[in-house]
């Protein structure tokens, strides 16, 4: 019988300083496999996540996912006593994590020279646009502009039309992933040297990183990838068709043996035959074509049919499905994707699950995010401070 251990992040704490998604989404990630997460905002001006996006009875509902597994605490660091504050909770922590502009920390007597003096062992992950030097790293920066000087708008949208950016945090998604990553690195060349370090993250690098090989084709052959919509100039037929009954669905065929069986399912063996359909990029140039095929034959059946066609061909087929048919979707009920907590605010609530499953050590999710400083109390009261200290800390502003 396998043993149950606590998560694998147990008794690591990290404080989370950083507003809106990149920064906070690493503390979540990290927050999912057991570190005592701290968020510490403003107390006046909270996280404004908090109030993006649609919410309910007030409680807006995208902190409700960034928060969670998070204590709330209060704390202006610009007044000696949240500056005081922040340096005693750092000589108890393992990680900061902050996205202020470069400089901003420093200002206020808590940058990196202040902080390791309090915890030789501390790692510093600092989030920002641009990095923290560099002839950007004074702008303000978001993962909108990190979407389009990355060449990611460029080469996404149809040829003939305006490139296009996605209707989410994209950039910042992704730079939170590698900052939970490069946390977890840099942690792990602490255990080597016992001294913390500083992590240097620009939200405009891990989007050009998944981008793939595009700098490397630059670079060697001068090739520019264009916008090419949902087809690929690596292999065909590759796009969303729409089906008898009004729906749509997605076909790839990135590997050859895919690719004609699709064309004997869709009724077109002989292009298989074809002296351009032995590869990828050919067929990719030939593309005219095959969608005629495998769309003409889609259109002339319902989407329950072409996935069931599909995979009993062994095809690979997926329905485009909007977020209601995602929430009922079977096999993310089976992997539990969305699973279901329950909040003392809203009552049951239904989010993402743990980004992944671990077989003897498995991520929670503890909470969902908590009210503003509702945590403030306790924690300062663990860290030590008696309630007169509070008090004093209340009346100068900085809680």
């Amino acid at each position: 019988m396998t043993q149950a251990y606590d998560p694998p992040l147990t008794r690591l704490r990290v404080i989370d300083l950083a507003t809106l998604f990149a920064g906070p989404l690493a503390a979540t990630m990290l927050g999912d496999f057991g570190a005592e997460v701290i968020k510490i905002e403003h107390p006046t001006k909270p996280d404004p996540s908090r109030g993006h996006g649609p919410s309910k009875d007030g409680v807006g509902l995208w902190w409700k996912l960034l928060g969670r597994n998070k204590r709330t605490l209060t704390l202006n660091l610009s007044t000696p006593g949240g500056r005081d504050t922040l340096l005693r909770l750092a000589a108890t922590s393992d990680v900061i994590i902050e996205n202020f502009r470069p400089g901003t920390l420093e200002k206020w007597g808590l940058g990196w020279q202040e902080l390791s003096a309090a915890n030789p062992r501390l790692v510093l992950a600092r989030v920002t646009g641009f990095g923290q030097f560099g002839p950007y790293a004074q702008r303000p920066g978001f993962g909108t502009l990190a979407e389009a000087m990355s060449g990611f708008a460029a080469i996404t949208g149809e040829p003939d039309a305006p490139p296009v950016l996605p209707p989410f945090g994209l950039a910042d998604s992704i730079a939170g992933l590698a900052t939970a990553y490069a946390v977890m690195t840099a942690l792990a060349g602490r255990d080597r040297t016992g001294e913390g370090q500083i992590v240097d993250m620009a939200i405009i690098e891990p989007i050009l990183t998944v981008l793939g090989p595009q700098p490397l084709w630059y670079d060697q052959l001068g090739h520019v990838q264009p916008r090419t919509g949902n087809r690929s100039a690596n292999n065909a037929p590759r796009n969303t068709y729409r089906t008898a009954d009004g729906s749509w669905v997605a076909v790839s065929t990135s590997a050859q043996s895919v690719a004609e069986r699709v064309m004997r399912l869709v009724g077109r063996p002989e292009l298989i035959e074809e002296p351009w359909f032995g590869s990828g990029a050919d067929r990719a140039r030939h593309a005219d074509v095959l969608d005629e095929a495998v769309g003409t034959w889609i259109a002339r059946h319902t989407r329950e049919e072409v996935i069931e066609a599909f995979e009993k061909a062994e095809a690979a087929v997926a329905p485009i499905q909007d977020i209601r048919e995602v929430m009922t979707d079977p096999q993310y009920r089976a992997l539990d994707t969305l699973t279901t907590i329950d909040d003392p605010d809203l009552g049951p609530l239904r989010m993402q699950n743990v980004l992944f499953r671990l077989s003897d050590t498995p991520g929670a999710i503890r909470w969902a995010g908590r009210p503003h400083g509702a945590d403030t109390d306790a924690i300062l009261t663990e860290l030590g401070l008696s309630e007169p200290d509070i008090e004093t800390l209340r009346q100068e502003g900085a809680l």
